[in-house]
């Protein structure tokens, strides 16, 4: 991880939030840090850390949403930059080549020096690398719909349920066998379904320069964001 970025629109004038900057930043980053311990395990069961982690932070106020967007552009296009640059990097490495010598080739080099070498001494497409590697990973959150069950009560029969002295007084078998079936069925609840919206955490390995991203997801913005 070189950088996770967490975005917040302020709606309020910037002026409200100054005095919440430092709290803002404090709680981020030592609730990430304990965070990024806790679940480690899950992820690297067999790879335990060797030291604990430290992570630093800033906040950073935009006045708009295009100088939010070229800043999450110029960190976009700089993960692709140094995903590049390690490829190009281990790859030599793992040949042979020490690591200073990877570095004096490497140096100077432009992205199509760097395709060029992936491919031709390596066999290595780097288009073809997973998404993962080449635009980092945007978490956003996601409104999903779910069908949940609702027990609802029976429906009543038409007309009421019989007493017992309607039947005492020579009621049909028929009329028996209805209110018997009823009886049996006055116990039992209807399952019905109904639809509940929440919100989950998503994450998208996908191109945010361009307009399309921003385009299917108007939500993440909002209205109220210069």
């Amino acid at each position: 991880i070189t950088e996770f970025v967490i975005i917040a629109c302020a709606i309020s004038p910037s002026r409200y939030l100054r005095p919440c900057h430092s709290k803002i930043m404090t709680t981020l980053v030592s609730y990430f840090a304990a965070s990024y311990v806790f679940r480690w395990p899950q992820f690297f069961p067999t790879t335990p850390l060797k030291y604990p982690p430290a992570f630093d932070g800033r906040v950073v106020l935009y006045p708009s949403v295009k100088n939010l967007r070229d800043y999450l552009s110029w960190r976009q296009a700089d993960c692709h930059i140094n995903n590049q640059y390690n490829t190009c990097f281990w790859s030599l490495v793992h040949s042979g080549v020490s690591t200073t010598d990877a570095e004096k080739r490497l140096c100077g080099t432009l992205t199509s020096d760097k395709n060029e070498l992936l491919f031709s001494e390596f066999g290595i497409n780097y288009n073809d690398l997973p998404q993962l590697y080449r635009k980092g990973t945007t978490l956003i959150w996601h409104t999903v719909t779910e069908k949940v069950p609702v027990k609802m009560p029976p429906k009543q029969p038409e007309g009421g349920a019989r007493n017992s002295s309607q039947l005492d007084q020579g009621a049909s078998s028929t009329a028996l066998s209805a209110t018997q079936h009823y009886v049996e069925q006055s116990d039992k609840v209807e399952d019905r379904f109904s639809e509940r919206r929440r919100k989950e955490v998503k994450a998208m390995h996908v191109d945010i320069i361009g307009d399309q991203f921003w385009t299917e997801h108007p939500e993440i913005i909002g209205s109220d964001c210069p």
